[in-house]
């Protein structure tokens, strides 16, 4: 039997230290603990995929918590279907004792264990749709403020309409304007009918 971690946090600037202690005081080898950057929202993840490619019936999957399995409801009651029913691997959370497939296997024990696990997978799934409905709506409050989302728009320089007259009468070439000014082709464009539509005011 072989012991493996599962360590998974939501992006590249969080900070996994706590589960990887958690992992080590368990006696996890160092090479058989598996960490993924990316969200919770499927387990299309590089390295969970890989982990499970070496699971063997009879190994163990620790994991924190539920929710750094997984944060949508079927997707970790199928994964665990999987796991446990299919590959015949123990799966124990750490932060639910309840949910330790190697205690508790009796008829009794594996329906506490299933309905903790439907609760917790429902409570995973429920705070990602709550984390990402307070996201849009910040969102949409900064808009409302006036931010802007997305790359700075590149203003004009000064000699813009200036630069636009000599392009005009055939002075300049547009990839001389377009040197002077740093803008790409579809950028000056854009620039172009604003300026023409600001003269028209």
């Amino acid at each position: 039997m072989k012991t493996y971690g599962s360590v998974r946090v939501s992006s590249h600037d969080q900070n996994e230290a706590r589960q990887l202690a958690a992992m080590n005081e368990l006696g996890v080898p160092s090479e058989n603990i598996y960490i993924d950057k990316q969200s919770g929202k499927d387990f299309n993840r590089p390295n969970y995929k890989a982990m499970v490619s070496k699971l063997k019936q009879g190994d163990l999957i620790y994991v924190l918590s539920i929710d750094r399995l997984g944060r949508n409801y079927e997707e970790i009651q199928n994964e665990w279907r999987i796991l446990t029913k299919e590959k015949g691997v123990d799966i124990a959370v750490v932060d639910m004792p309840l949910l330790d497939t190697r205690i508790n296997k009796d008829l009794i024990g594996t329906f506490i264990a299933d309905l903790v696990l439907q609760i917790l997978s429902f409570m995973a799934h429920s705070e990602r749709d709550n984390i990402r409905k307070h996201q849009a709506e910040g969102v949409a409050a900064a808009r409302r403020r006036g931010v802007r989302f997305g790359r700075p728009i590149k203003k004009p320089p000064e000699n813009f309409g200036k630069l636009i007259k000599q392009w005009e009468r055939g002075e300049m070439q547009l990839y001389e304007l377009l040197g002077q000014t740093g803008f790409k082709e579809a950028t000056f464009y854009n620039r172009l009918r604003e300026y023409r539509c600001s003269k028209r005011k």
